[in-house]
């Protein structure tokens, strides 16, 4: 969402010097002091909010309107309403993307919390909420400190992690539907500050969240093909079960209050223009009742890039009809009235947009008159790195990082102090890296090499590339440092040179002279060494896998301002690692497969073999929610509460008013609907091992007969737990067979079929026969 756009920028830039300065009005509407605005009805908070958005709109001009229908909506003064900026940014911290938040006041600095695919390799949906409340109050701290013009953030990202290569894949919680749609809701739930379980669709909102990029969106710029051109061809089927889920849990269970529509074509329609899309699926079919944004300049490209709109006009026409509401970039501004002096828009699409955007900012409580005393209105600057903060983002990075191999118990190391201790590789004191993108000036921070050195007084640095990149590597001197040392830890990977915004990755290898630098050390070194990983997609490391020299490999994402903390206290066995990878590892040679090819299920005839663990039929290097632990785990199925389900009899339990199309039955009885269907499934884990840990416990389900576009199995719970050493407990899961046993077929329908279903936990199988 950072546009390469000079134009743009610069209306940005300008747009916020006005805001900034404009000292005459205060930073909220409805002044109690303001006799001239007071009495307005759009500032009485005892009326409903789509009453007081309606009389706000029906006192605008048409050239005020149109002032407010981009991310830098300008203040009308006569009104008593200060500018506003749409734009801010909350990935996984306040961030210093986007001109809505400053850290030039009284608070400089905000909880780095790991990126999201280290977040999510923790399985523990009650951590994302907890860390999206921290953000949101944050957020809020700093707009009651005057250092913030918005109360909107363009977040969560909830794109499945489709390719390997994608350079947003870090933002990600990664390629599961189910997965990224419980991260979305907790995500949406804890910045709004709505509680874990509840909260109101119209209650009032502490920070604003934005599910992005509404929809079929992960290509950046890939051989030649950029994101802001790129059609995406999508099959009804792979829509809905794979790029549509994770959206409608955010909307439907989150209670998200805004959406960001993409850059890319699907099927020849721009995202943002598409009203089935924004519309019909979004509002009509899901409830969303909040914002719709446009990505930044997405408008401008309908016409500019793509072609689809013949004028400027055209493509304002098309993305207001089709149920956008803001538009972040200058569009809008600049070709709104002409559009609508053409005839070819009327005003009453301006309105009911301006309705949405209103509507949200005041339930932010900006039309209530000063904020102190108000709901969120008391969050002072003391509640921006917190030391509880700072713990959880400590706790986020424990429980995040995966070890992927560890020989014959190689970690953890000994505490000894007498060891000598070599750590090399171009990411052992990198500060940037350990944030990953759309992060804000972290809490604190401590470097890999820093860490470790806390452990161990002899320690050894020696970075062996020049970069990342390593095109140059010191492999002699690499060498020489790990002759003289008692162990090696060598931390490897990626960075953003590698895979960011708008930037795709060609290969799955590490870059450059890494994988000869690591080969060359673990062979001259005295014991295996420790290879770390830093990178938020997936590398081919299939070499260290398979080389004895390289006897433990943990996978650090990139893991916030306590990440380094976090990898230290694993490898010196003051944490036992639980993380388990949210995404497949691939060999290299997936990178054959185009990016631009869409489709999830294998196409032999292609070459395609599939997509993510639950259609991708090749070899893996690492498989998704693969992740070692000190402590090794058992697990039975303790009971099944039904081992056959008869959903012919239930079926005709169902409520004939129902008006919303669900999962059908594929059968004799032809299509009934099944929601309401549920049964509950307990499982028993141990730990078997000497050391306490927290593990996350995942349930798959797959279909006894393979084929016909069904998923390998698919992910349908995920619980964690925490247990001391030779301790044992139960997980109960709630099921419901029409969102968990069933599948899309062709034609975009949820169906589930006739037959076994297998259930699996870890080791162990249970068959669920469904009876139609």
């Amino acid at each position: 969402m950072r546009p390469e756009n000079l134009r743009f920028f610069t209306f940005t830039i300008f747009t916020v010097l006005v805001l900034q300065v404009d000292s005459t009005q205060p930073p909220f509407s409805c002044d109690s002091s303001n006799p001239s605005t007071k009495t307005f009805p759009f500032c009485k908070t005892t009326l409903p909010i789509s009453q007081r958005a309606t009389d706000l709109v029906a006192r605008l001009t048409l050239e005020e309107k149109i002032s407010q229908l981009v991310n830098s909506a300008q203040p009308i003064p006569r009104l008593g309403i200060p500018g506003y900026q749409w734009w801010s940014e909350a990935l996984h911290g306040v961030a210093y993307a986007g001109p809505g938040i400053r850290f030039n006041g009284t608070i400089k600095r905000a909880t780095s919390f790991p990126q999201v695919i280290l977040s999510a390799a923790s399985f523990d949906a009650n951590q994302w909420y907890r860390i999206s409340q921290a953000i949101g109050k944050e957020a809020r701290a700093l707009y009651n400190a005057g250092q913030a013009t918005g109360m909107t953030f363009w977040a969560p990202n909830i794109n499945i992690f489709r390719d390997p290569r994608w350079g947003r894949g870090q933002e990600t919680p990664g390629e599961d539907p189910l997965m990224t749609g419980k991260y979305g809701v907790s995500y949406v739930r804890g910045l709004q500050g709505d509680s874990f379980r509840g909260g109101e669709i119209n209650g009032p909102l502490q920070a604003s969240a934005c599910c992005k990029h509404f929809t079929a969106y992960d290509l950046e710029n890939w051989n030649g093909t950029s994101r802001y051109v790129f059609d995406a061809y999508v099959t009804a089927q792979d829509l809905a079960d794979t790029y549509q889920p994770p959206f409608k849990s955010c909307v439907e269970e989150g209670r998200a209050s805004g959406i960001m529509c993409a850059y890319n074509r699907v099927n020849g329609i721009p995202n943002c223009a598409d009203s089935n899309f924004l519309s019909q699926t979004a509002r009509a079919q899901w409830g969303f009742d909040g914002y719709i944004a446009s990505d930044c300049d997405a408008v401008s490209i309908i016409h500019d890039a793509q072609g689809y709109a013949k004028t400027p006009e055209d493509a304002v026409v098309a993305v207001l009809k089709a149920g956008m509401d803001v538009n972040c970039g200058s569009y809008l501004q600049k070709h709104t009235r002409a559009a609508v002096d053409q005839k070819k828009l009327s005003v009453s699409e301006i309105d009911r947009a301006l309705h949405n955007l209103f509507s949200v900012r005041m339930r932010l409580g900006l039309f209530n008159g000063n904020p102190t005393g108000q709901q969120f209105g008391n969050i002072g600057p003391d509640q921006v790195c917190s030391q509880e903060n700072q713990m959880l983002a400590l706790d986020a990075a424990r429980n995040g990082i995966v070890l992927l191999k560890n020989s014959a118990g190689l970690l953890p190391l000994p505490k000894s102090k007498t060891m000598s201790l070599a750590v090399i590789g171009p990411n052992a004191n990198s500060v940037q890296t350990l944030l990953g993108n759309y992060a804000g000036p972290p809490c604190k921070l401590v470097t890999p090499l820093q860490a470790l050195q806390s452990y161990i007084e002899h320690t050894i640095p020696y970075p062996g590339c020049d970069s990342v990149q390593c095109s140059s590597a010191s492999i002699d001197g690499a060498v020489n440092v790990a002759k003289g040392a008692d162990h090696v830890v060598l931390i490897m990977g990626l960075d953003d040179t590698q895979e960011k915004e708008g930037l795709d990755r060609r290969d799955l290898v590490l870059p450059g002279k890494q994988q000869e630098l690591i080969i060359s050390v673990a062979k001259a070194a005295k014991n295996p060494v420790v290879l770390v990983l830093l990178s938020g997609g997936p590398i081919d490391v299939s070499f260290a896998k398979n080389d004895e020299n390289i006897g433990s490999i943990l996978w650090a994402g990139y893991p916030g301002e306590a990440g380094a903390i976090a990898l230290a206290e694993i490898i010196f066995g003051d944490h036992n690692p639980g993380g388990r990878l949210p995404v497949t590892w691939y060999p290299q040679e997936f990178t054959k497969v185009p990016m631009t090819d869409m489709r999830m299920r294998p196409q032999p005839s292609t070459g395609n073999p599939g997509r993510t663990y639950r259609f991708y039929e090749g070899e893996k290097v690492f498989e998704f929610g693969y992740g070692l632990s000190y402590s090794d785990y058992s697990y039975a199925f303790a009971s099944v509460a039904q081992n056959q389900l008869n959903v012919k009899d239930s079926s005709n339990q169902q409520s004939e008013n129902s008006e919303t199309p669900g999962c059908k039955l594929v059968s004799d009885i032809g299509e009934e609907q099944c929601e309401h269907i549920k049964f509950k499934v307990t499982v028993s884990v141990k730990n078997e091992g000497q050391m306490a840990g927290k593990h996350p416990v995942l349930l798959f389900a797959r279909h006894a007969k393979p084929g016909k576009g069904r998923p390998v199995k698919k992910l349908v719970g995920f619980q964690t737990v925490k247990l001391g050493a030779g301790e044992r407990t139960e997980i109960e899961y709630e099921l419901s067979p029409c969102e968990h046993l069933s599948s899309a077929n062709e034609d975009g329908v949820m169906v589930m079929e006739e037959g076994s279903q297998i259930l699996l936990v870890g080791d162990k199988e249970h068959p669920v026969t469904i009876i139609v």
